[in-house]
């Protein structure tokens, strides 16, 4: 089966996937194609698997401590007041994590709700222009926290 992470992963591999932050043990870290929540990111596990269970012992817990990174990284570059951290599947079943800062800023309405509840097709969309400092600070952070 081809879903949208598989064919993410493709263009990474490629070159032609400009949210790319950056690699990791498990995989690549993007740049979410809607910024509603600045720094909204994802990891795609190299190579794809169906799900979470899908990985043995080892690279599972590389997989969950690439994503913990990840979110490590965004609360100090963000400040973010605190991480939410979702690997769902239902509609590409294909394993990959949603990081999203979460900002004590936010609508009151939306700060205890899932970030699902946003408006998604009225966000702000990724623009290499404007968001690749955020990127490069993101991948500073990562490349701190590996050495």
């Amino acid at each position: 089966m081809t879903t949208l992470i598989h064919r993410r992963v493709e263009a990474v591999r490629q070159g032609n996937n400009p949210t790319v932050i950056c690699r990791v043990l498990s995989g690549w870290i993007v740049l979410g194609d809607v910024q509603f929540l600045r720094g909204y990111s994802l990891l795609l596990p190299d190579p794809v698997v169906r799900d979470l269970n899908s990985l043995n012992g080892d690279r599972r817990n590389q997989f969950l401590q690439d994503m913990a990174m990840l979110g490590d990284a965004l609360l100090s570059v963000t400040g973010a007041s605190r991480i939410n951290y979702e690997i769902l599947g239902n509609s590409e079943a294909a394993l990959h994590a949603h990081v999203f800062p979460r900002y004590a800023v936010e609508p009151e309405d939306q700060q205890r709700k899932p970030v699902w509840f946003y408006d998604w097709d009225n966000a702000p969309k990724f623009k290499l222009e404007r968001d690749r400092s955020l990127m490069n600070e993101i991948a500073e952070a990562i490349a701190q926290y590996q050495s």
